[in-house]
């Protein structure tokens, strides 16, 4: 991915979008510098739920480590399927698939996410995941 500074500078949100979400492998590997670079210092990641927003690019760093750390997963690719741009936002519909390393069961699940970019970095976050289908999928 490794992308200069200046060249998300002048990206528009669904080219900083896409090339977030293409970089899923490379993230769960632990490689997460070049993302980050698409991620403002002050992004909010409205994770809803208990867990409430999370701010910041250490949060964004502590919530891609702990998925890639022992990784649970493999083989994962996510499609993106439809993305809509409305000024500075862009979402996502995609497919996430993926093999559960301990089982060796594959899952596909549908998710939807969308970001609000300023100057080529993401400065908002959403996310919906179909969890229960991927739990359906995955077994006990």
């Amino acid at each position: 991915m490794s992308q200069g500074t200046e060249d998300t500078a002048h990206a528009g949100p669904g080219e900083i979008h896409r090339r977030t979400v293409e970089s899923y492998a490379q993230i769960l590997e632990g490689r997460l510098e070049d993302a980050l670079t698409l991620v403002d210092p002050e992004v909010v990641d409205h994770r809803g739920g208990t867990e409430g927003d999370h701010r910041g690019r250490d949060a964004w760093r502590q919530k891609w480590e702990s998925v890639s750390a022992g990784s649970a997963f493999h083989d994962v690719s996510v499609t993106i399927e439809q993305n809509l741009v409305s000024g500075d936002t862009s979402a996502n519909r995609y497919t996430l698939r993926g093999t559960h390393t301990a089982s060796g069961r594959r899952y596909e699940v549908l998710g939807m996410d969308m970001v609000r970019v300023r100057n080529g970095r993401i400065v908002e976050h959403w996310a919906l995941r179909d969890a229960d289908a991927m739990r359906d999928q995955l077994g006990p």
